[in-house]
């Protein structure tokens, strides 16, 4: 292979995702649960690559994912202020260490 056909490879980076899901039989949420909020740290070469991965992940595990909003890479999240600790940046590791989704926290929607 010529030095000019081989791609770049870009860096896996994780972001931190808020994902907003409705109710599903099987979703393991609470009886009485309208929906949730799950933080979730995920690996990809970008945002958008991260977005897809969460929601084939969540939707493989069941769940209904409504809406996702990303907050950031740990490098923005700090530039914007935000102080970061030590067990969410061993989640973010973790996440890219195993090219994963890492679901930190779940918490349920009730009317």
């Amino acid at each position: 292979m010529a030095e000019d056909e081989k791609k770049e490879k870009r860096p896996q980076q994780v972001y931190t995702l808020v994902v907003e899901v409705g109710r599903k039989a099987g979703d393991g949420l609470p009886d009485k649960a309208t929906g949730a909020a799950l933080m979730c740290y995920a690996s990809g070469v970008d945002e958008a690559e991260a977005v897809r991965e969460t929601v084939a992940i969540l939707k493989e595990a069941d769940l209904a994912p409504l809406e996702v909003q990303g907050l950031g890479t740990l490098d923005e999240r700090q530039k914007a202020g935000e102080e970061i600790g030590a067990e969410e940046i061993a989640l973010m590791e973790r996440a890219l260490a195993e090219n994963s989704v890492v679901v930190a926290q779940m918490t349920p929607f009730y009317d």
